[in-house]
């Protein structure tokens, strides 16, 4: 099973390391936006786009990172106080009744925006901006099923620890 769990969170792993170089990217890009705006009064559309597409990775390839490190919000009220048992129910019964469903409604109700904006290779309404929204809507698919596969991670790993009886 700690075999399958690893696997399943390599994706996530993975698209958190590149998602850290994104932000930086995103960074210098925005910096050299506002040196071309008000020291050269020049600038390029598709240079601005490219700060909100690495925005839109960072969130959407960054969830199921966050969500493998325990960095998602949570009302910890109660789980701060569980012992390692308490918040596997909690993590086991949050995932097969919260994450899972959102994110089967999220795939399924984007689908066809996605697919629809596929089909014409929807680029930029901005003239020289740049082509590819319809990769940066794909990014709308990918972050559920990102989130299915780490919450399938977080699910495993709680019945671990259920089934392993281990105390905290």
């Amino acid at each position: 099973m700690e075999g399958v769990i690893r696997r399943l969170e390599v994706t996530a792993e993975y698209l958190g390391r590149v998602v850290a170089w994104a932000t930086l990217l995103m960074v210098i890009i925005t910096f050299v936006v506002v040196l071309l705006r008000y020291l050269f009064d020049t600038g390029w559309i598709a240079m601005q786009e490219s700060v909100t597409y690495l925005h839109a990775m960072v969130f959407m390839l960054g969830a199921a990172y966050t969500l493998k490190h325990g960095g998602h919000v949570r009302v910890d009220i109660f789980y701060q106080r569980f012992g390692m048992r308490g918040r596997a129910w909690v993590n086991l019964l949050g995932t097969l009744f919260l994450l899972f469903p959102l994110a089967i409604f999220i795939f399924t109700v984007s689908w066809d925006y996605v697919a629809d904006s596929w089909k014409v290779l929807e680029g930029s309404r901005e003239a020289g901006g740049l082509p590819g929204v319809f990769l940066l809507k794909t990014l709308i698919l990918v972050l559920p099923a990102t989130l299915l596969l780490q919450g399938l991670a977080l699910f495993l790993k709680s019945l671990v620890v259920l089934r392993g009886g281990e105390d905290g």
